[in-house]
């Protein structure tokens, strides 16, 4: 019964890791906005940005990717035959590009608190994409569980970033008209 909370345990802060994953990039898009934004229009959104991108990366998202990792462990340690499945390879290897996104995500973060953007708006729109396309093929590797129907998932995973780009730049240009 314990391995079964534990699961519970790691798929709820996966969860709520990848809340604060997805809203945290929306929140580096506004804050760079915000520093384009004249006087005093930007003295105002960027003190109020940079409060709720510090309260969401270190009360939500910091946490919630540590304890990810803490629960992840333990349900290996439950179940170490996880490690001998190929599709359990190619899981880990998606969560450790996951982490290094996560890691990314931090270095913009602290740019940002201190009011420089490396990043425009769109290329942060691409970049919020990753976080989807790696939630798809996490989720499809551990419900799948077969490197067959990874393959094709994988497909489908490349159909849907180019669905997304493209999305994401005739979003960009709806923006620009308005």
């Amino acid at each position: 019964m314990a391995f079964e909370y534990i699961k519970a345990l790691h798929i709820i802060f996966v969860v709520t890791w990848f809340a604060g994953l997805f809203y945290i990039v929306r929140l580096f898009i506004y804050q760079t906005e915000a520093l384009e934004r004249p006087e005093p229009e930007r003295a105002i959104l960027k003190p109020q940005l940079d409060l709720m991108a510090n309260r969401l990366w270190n009360i939500i998202t910091w946490p919630s990717a540590v304890l990810t990792l803490i629960f992840g462990i333990w349900v290996l340690l439950y179940r170490p035959a996880y490690l001998q499945l190929p599709f359990m390879h190619a899981k880990l290897g998606f969560v450790v590009l996951l982490y290094a996104y996560h890691i990314r995500c931090h270095f913009i973060y602290k740019a940002l608190q201190q009011g420089q953007a490396r990043w425009n708006s769109t290329k942060l729109r691409l970049w919020n994409e990753l976080a989807t396309l790696l939630l798809f093929a996490i989720v499809f590797l551990i419900v799948l569980k077969s490197l067959l129907n990874m393959v094709w998932g994988m497909l489908a995973l490349v159909l849907l970033a180019v669905t997304l780009m493209l999305a994401t730049k005739w979003y960009k240009k709806v923006r620009e008209r308005n």
